[in-house]
């Protein structure tokens, strides 16, 4: 893999409440290089959008990141001060919300929402700035945008208004992308396209993308390797065609296995008993273990490091043992 764009190093994420400080991202490690797409899945509440917020600076109080480093290109950037990660951010890193709705201002038409960020960031006068919104609202597939740009959103349907927040998130030409559940609202045609949509532009312009889902489909269509997540943790990370075909760490077997396919004609789907634990509640040693058919006496008592396997990190104490018996 080249140079990385984003690396995220022992990555921890504490929310402080009245009665204790709970940890929800604990000790999580990646890199994301430029042109890659980087898939992160788990069940709700696994840490996946937190992650992304916390990379971009979003955290907002009584979160706190407490532990770790996030560079960008090389250079540390989640313990600068807020008034120069608001520059770098919009700039270097953008966001694509879940939500297009809640990412445009429904008071003021898609035109000045985009002359207004790419003004922000870029040095361009009123009528350079409009014309590469034209360009943006072209790349990212709005017909007509020499008219649609002086639309309201109201006006777009949810399809096009996702990609118009694609475009402002592109506004600057940013390094780094957290796509965060970008096609949740949307209808399975459109989300396919947007999809598409993201997966071209971070080829084409040598961005690398963190993809926020729960989507196993999604993932196996745009990602190139995806991270496993659970209770803040990365369970599992490696090629994506390796961890959905041949999952290793057993809540990664059962998030694959819970995939209905046209090959295999089965009854039932597997089942993971139990649920994600809280926060305030997440077990000792491998948080996963309560939920575990493979667990034995040490899951319960140590948390396992990422341990390379076959190309990819897995986080369970069944490889360190297979390890041992070679």
């Amino acid at each position: 893999m080249s140079d990385p764009v984003i690396s995220v190093r022992n990555l921890q994420v504490e929310f402080v409440t009245r009665r204790a400080t709970l940890r929800a991202i604990d000790g999580v490690s990646f890199d994301i290089a430029r042109g890659e797409v980087l898939g992160v899945v788990g069940e709700s509440g696994a840490g996946k959008s937190v992650t992304g917020a916390a990379i971009i600076g979003l955290i907002e109080p009584p979160g706190r990141i407490s532990g770790g480093e996030i560079l960008l290109n090389g250079r540390r950037i989640d313990n600068l001060p807020p008034e120069e990660m608001r520059k770098i951010r919009g700039r270097k890193v953008a966001m694509i919300f879940q939500d297009p709705l809640t990412s445009l201002n429904p008071l003021f038409r898609v035109g000045e929402q985009l002359v207004e960020t790419i003004r922000t960031h870029l040095p361009m006068n009123e009528r350079q700035a409009r014309d590469r919104a034209i360009d943006l609202l072209t790349e990212v597939g709005i017909p007509a945008p020499e008219k649609r740009i002086d639309g309201y959103p109201h006006e777009f349907s949810g399809g096009m208004r996702q990609r118009v927040v694609i475009a402002l998130a592109l506004c600057a030409e940013p390094d780094f992308i957290v796509a965060d559940e970008p096609t949740t609202a949307l209808d399975v045609s459109v989300q396919a396209q947007i999809i598409s949509l993201i997966k071209k532009l971070g080829r084409e312009r040598g961005m690398a993308v963190m993809l926020v889902t729960h989507d196993m489909g999604v993932i196996a269509e745009t990602a190139d390797r995806v991270a496993v997540m659970y209770a803040g943790r990365v369970a599992e990370i490696g090629p994506v065609r390796d961890v959905v075909q041949r999952p290793m760490h057993p809540y990664a077997k059962g998030l694959m296995g819970a995939i209905p396919t046209l090959e295999a004609a089965t009854d039932r789907l597997v089942q993971i008993p139990g649920s994600m634990p809280r926060l305030s509640s997440i077990p000792r040693g491998c948080a996963f273990n309560p939920r575990c058919g493979e667990a034995f006496a040490r899951c319960c008592v140590d948390q396992p490091a990422p341990l390379p396997v076959g190309g990819r990190h897995v986080a369970c104490h069944l490889y360190e043992t297979l390890e041992a018996v070679r």
